[in-house]
C-alpha cells in the first residue's frame, strides 16, 4: 500500500483536489469504501481481484463503540475491597427463607462472608468435598456468623432465586448461618468481591481482619484441598485465640462474580 493510499483511508476529505479547496467549492465526499487488499477506493477505481470492502465511516463507528464498551467495563469492575483494618461496610440483605440481615446486627461478633455461586467449579470444590460445610460448621458451633452471599445479577451463572436457594442448601447440606441475595450487587462491589469463592472475615469490632482466598491452591481439584493452606481456618483460629492474623490478605480465586 502506497502512502497517498494510507492517506486517503485515514483521511478521506484529503481526496478532495486542490483546485476544490482553493476555490471553496464544496465537492462531495469521496473515498468512503475501501478494499482491505490493497487499500483503494472501491468507487473510483476498478480492481481486478477479490478484496474485502470497508466502510471508513463504519470502522470508525465499530472503534468508537469498542472504546465505550471497554471504558464502562472498567467504570463497573474498578472496584478494590477494603483495606484490611478498615470499617466493613455495613448492609442489609435477604435470606432465601424470607428473612433479613444486616451486618450491623452481629457487632460484637466474628463474621465470616463468602461469595458463592453454585455453577463455579471452584465453589463446587470446596461444597462437593464437604470442606466447606465442614468450616461452617466447626465455626458457627464456636459463635461465630456465617453468611454466604449470592451477588450474581438475574439472567447471569449462578443467580439462583429463593427457591432454588433453598433447594441447595438442603441438598448441599450447608451449615451457613444464612444463605443471602445480592442480586443487585450491592453488597458484593462495597466489599471488591471478584470471585467465588471470595472470603471476608470481621471481627468483633467490625474491622475487616482477612480478605482473599479460601486456601492457598487455585485449582478446582478437591485432591488439592488436604495438601492446602486453608486462609479463613488460620486466620480464625488466630483470631479466637486472641492473636493477630500473621497472612490477614491473598488473592481471591475462582470464578468471576457476575454483576448488573
Amino acid at each position: 500500500m502506497n502512502n497517498r493510499a494510507r492517506e486517503i483511508f485515514r483521511n478521506p476529505r484529503r481526496a478532495r483536489p486542490a483546485s476544490a479547496v482553493a476555490s471553496g467549492r464544496t465537492l462531495p465526499t469521496r473515498h468512503l469504501n475501501f478494499c482491505r487488499v490493497c487499500y483503494k477506493c472501491v468507487t473510483c477505481q476498478k480492481l481486478n481481484h477479490l478484496g474485502k470492502f470497508v466502510s471508513n465511516q463504519s470502522m470508525n463507528t465499530k472503534i468508537l463503540l469498542s472504546v465505550v464498551t471497554s471504558l464502562i467495563a472498567t467504570a463497573v469492575y474498578a472496584f478494590d475491597p477494603p483495606p484490611v483494618g478498615s470499617a466493613a461496610p455495613d448492609f442489609s440483605l435477604p435470606d432465601a427463607k424470607g428473612g433479613t440481615h444486616s451486618l450491623s446486627q452481629y457487632k460484637g461478633k466474628y463474621v465470616v462472608l463468602e461469595w458463592f455461586n453454585p455453577e463455579c467449579p471452584f465453589v463446587k470444590k470446596h461444597y462437593g468435598s464437604g470442606n466447606m460445610q465442614k468450616l461452617q460448621d466447626q465455626y458457627t458451633s464456636k459463635g461465630v456468623v456465617w453468611l454466604t452471599i449470592d451477588s450474581n445479577a438475574p439472567g447471569t451463572e449462578g443467580n439462583i432465586t429463593p427457591e432454588q436457594a433453598q433447594k441447595i442448601a438442603e441438598s448441599w447440606k450447608t451449615r451457613q448461618t444464612a444463605l443471602l441475595l445480592d442480586p443487585e450487587g450491592k453488597a458484593g462491589r462495597a466489599y471488591g468481591a471478584k470471585n467465588t469463592p471470595d472470603m471476608v472475615i470481621i471481627n468483633p469490632d467490625g474491622k475487616i481482619a482477612y480478605e482473599g482466598a479460601i486456601d492457598s491452591k487455585a485449582s478446582p481439584n478437591p485432591a488439592d484441598i488436604p495438601s492446602s493452606t486453608n486462609y479463613v481456618k488460620v486466620a480464625l483460629d488466630e483470631s479466637l485465640a486472641g492473636k493477630a492474623v500473621t497472612t490477614p490478605q491473598t488473592k481471591p480465586y475462582g470464578c468471576s462474580v457476575k454483576y448488573k
